[in-house]
């Protein structure tokens, strides 16, 4: 049977422990397709040295110096999350094969691979567009890449007692929060650090974002949920005169004063689906509902 030429980008976890039949199993699925096989630099020399993989890589690349049909993101939802912010504008659809626990992103088994590749080959699937926050400092971008696919955290420094953050949305004054910090999060992130500071669960699709503070002053600050059309701008005061800004966990420092804006990127990040998965299986496993805890 003869097949188009896919090119596939492989990124990886490169802190995962021995993984390498599962490793193995998906490079030997898309040698057996003739696909072009791109690998990232990093991961590249880890299957080669640290697993002892022969690789059949056409091109090994770094940065954002790629092009493929698919990226190929093996790790958890961490290691995809890196993968979509090297992907960035490309719009090329990701796919996440977990090697650990089951995730909301990494939602593929390395033993279902090949059905997944066969999938892509068929085109049985479905590709879902995933929105991205945008954070400029100051009017300019925020670190290297600016964009979080999860969420964006103002938070206090280690040592520093908590932080103000006056928040205004479209121009207009919501609040000011006096709090550890505050987590801006898209539907995509709204699992993550956001769920576990008493955020709502936001199903993808749903043209939204939350805002939820963190170990807030006062016990009556409540999670709001925002059109992902809104301006959010933020202004913070802190005593050690300094404070964090995490883009998917990527912490970048600002000084006090540094007027932080947010709003939804012009792109968004594609995620391969199988037309088979189920958002609301993955959410009861994950959540544990329906177990039973007696």
């Amino acid at each position: 049977m003869e097949h188009s030429r896919l090119r596939f980008a492989l990124f990886g976890n490169i802190y995962q422990a021995k993984k390498s039949a599962s490793i193995q199993k998906v490079l030997s699925c898309i040698a057996n397709y003739g696909a072009e096989l791109y690998v990232d630099m990093e991961y590249y020399y880890f299957l080669k040295d640290n697993q002892r993989l022969e690789v059949k890589a056409t091109k090994i690349f770094t940065d954002d110096d790629f092009e493929a049909d698919f990226v190929i993101s093996m790790g958890g939802d961490g290691t995809f999350l890196k993968a979509a912010s090297r992907v960035g504008k490309k719009d090329i659809p990701i796919l996440g094969v977990n090697m650990g626990r089951l995730g909301f992103l990494a939602d593929i088994s390395p033993d279902d691979i090949e059905h997944c590749l066969e999938a892509l080959y068929t085109e049985n699937y479905a590709v879902e567009s995933r929105a991205l926050i945008q954070v400029e400092a100051d009017g300019e971008p925020l670190g290297d890449f600016s964009c979080a696919l999860n969420d964006v955290a103002i938070l206090k420094r280690d040592t520093a007692s908590m932080i103000s953050i006056k928040a205004c949305i479209n121009g207009q004054y919501l609040n000011t929060y006096q709090a550890d910090g505050l987590i801006v999060s898209s539907p995509t992130g709204s699992t993550a650090y956001s769920l576990s500071n008493g955020g709502p669960i936001i199903v993808p699709g749903t043209k939204v974002f939350s805002m939820t503070a963190v170990a807030p002053h006062s016990l009556n600050v409540r999670p709001i949920v925002l059109p992902d059309s809104s301006l959010i701008e933020l202004d913070v005061e802190s005593r050690s005169h300094s404070f964090l800004v995490a883009i998917d966990g990527r912490s970048e420092k600002c000084k006090e004063g540094t007027k932080i804006t947010l709003r939804r990127a012009p792109y968004d990040i594609k995620v391969v689906k199988r037309t088979d998965q189920r958002y609301f299986n993955t959410l009861r496993e994950k959540m544990m509902w329906g177990a039973d805890t007696r």
